[in-house]
């Protein structure tokens, strides 16, 4: 059914409204983490309010007004009299909340703007190139599945007319073996861009619901972005107190905390997960790790900086590290990370205090366009 051109304009006009509406309300919508749990296959549902549809409104079944019961000329078409709602007179204006669906590519494309947040280079070789099957043409041998009819009747049709066999009056065409015609296709390599994000939350004892609820509310944002920047992309996730394991998403938020934490058991195990699974010259790697900084001791902050120097960061495009405020932790691995890779920009810290801070930490990650 084709939309007419009025409608057309006017549903065109709605959607550029609500794109503003949600442009200028984006560090809200990212503080609140109100989208999180409205996300389809590629949509998201946004709650957008303060704007109002144009609709019929009804009086009510006991008012007054021919059609709807006794009445006489003249008579209100209003509420009766009496009939106020049940509330008291106020000078507010009604709350008015509408959902609109927002394509993830569209989210994307406003959080890159509104962050100013440059397009990705992939790095290096890390391209994988996928055979495309394309049908371009016709030839005069092929398999049988792949017969064009519709060129077959016209080639017989040609055939026949020129030969003067072709009768107007009965027309009937019989395609013979040199009339058939096959589809033929070529094949193209196709470059697609591949990446995977890993995942690491410190879930000791020191991590309590708010910290991993910010945790959560990032990381939609991040997968948001960079599944804009790839053609390809995937997650995994890896838990941590003093051991490391990795677990699912829906495991990697909801675990509940206990424990004391050895931060150097997640760094060891996202070494081995990049070495099995994904080789540096064909994925862009991005390894997130969010944690309140309260790491066990000394010698494992040590084990951390050796193994980010020598295996994580030459393999991976970027390494962020987000720290969270908690009441517990001592909040002291960020000062250690930052004194030690002060001269490496693949490695980059974000300090995450409050919801409010998430919108900067976001445009700390991903402003260097890596």
């Amino acid at each position: 059914m084709k939309i007419p051109p009025k409608i057309d304009t006017d549903h065109g006009r709605f959607r550029k409204i609500v794109k503003g509406h949600v442009r200028k309300n984006l560090k809200k919508y990212i503080s609140r983490g109100e989208l999180i749990g409205k996300v389809g296959k590629n949509r998201v549902r946004i709650p957008v309010s303060q704007l109002q549809l144009p609709r019929f409104q009804y009086g009510g079944k006991k008012s007054g007004g021919v059609g709807q019961g006794e009445g006489k000329e003249g008579d209100p078409l209003g509420p009766a009299p009496g009939q106020d709602g049940g509330g008291e007179a106020g000078d507010k204006p009604g709350e008015h909340d509408l959902e609109v669906d927002v394509s993830l590519e569209e989210l994307a494309k406003i959080l890159g703007e509104e962050l100013e947040l440059p397009k990705i280079e992939p790095k290096g070789k890390s391209k994988i190139y996928t055979e495309i099957y394309r049908y371009s043409g016709i030839r005069n041998v092929g398999p049988e599945s792949l017969r064009h009819f519709k060129r077959t009747f016209k080639q017989a049709l040609k055939r026949q007319i020129a030969s003067g066999f072709y009768n107007p009056e009965k027309p009937v065409v019989i395609p013979m073996r040199e009339d058939r015609r096959y589809r033929s296709w070529k094949v193209t390599n196709k470059p697609e861009s591949n990446a995977v994000i890993i995942y690491m939350m410190d879930v000791s004892g020191s991590m309590g619901d708010e910290q991993k609820e910010m945790v959560r509310i990032e990381s939609f944002w991040i997968d948001t972005w960079l599944r804009s920047q790839y053609d390809g992309i995937e997650s995994r996730y890896i838990i941590h107190d003093a051991e490391a394991r990795e677990v699912d998403r829906h495991t990697f938020f909801h675990t509940r905390e206990s424990g004391g934490t050895m931060i150097s058991s997640a760094y060891f195990l996202c070494k081995d997960i990049m070495e099995k699974d994904y080789p540096p010259d064909e994925w862009n790697i991005y390894p997130f790790h969010f944690s309140d900084g309260d790491n066990w001791s000394a010698d494992d902050t040590q084990r951390c900086i050796k193994v980010l120097q020598e295996k994580i960061l030459p393999a991976c495009n970027q390494f962020g590290y987000g720290q969270v405020r908690s009441p517990y932790g001592s909040g002291k691995f960020i000062e250690d990370l930052q004194e030690n890779f002060k001269d490496d920009d693949k490695l980059v810290t974000s300090r995450i205090d409050e919801r409010e801070m998430i919108a900067q930490s976001i445009k700390d990650f991903l402003g260097k366009g890596r």
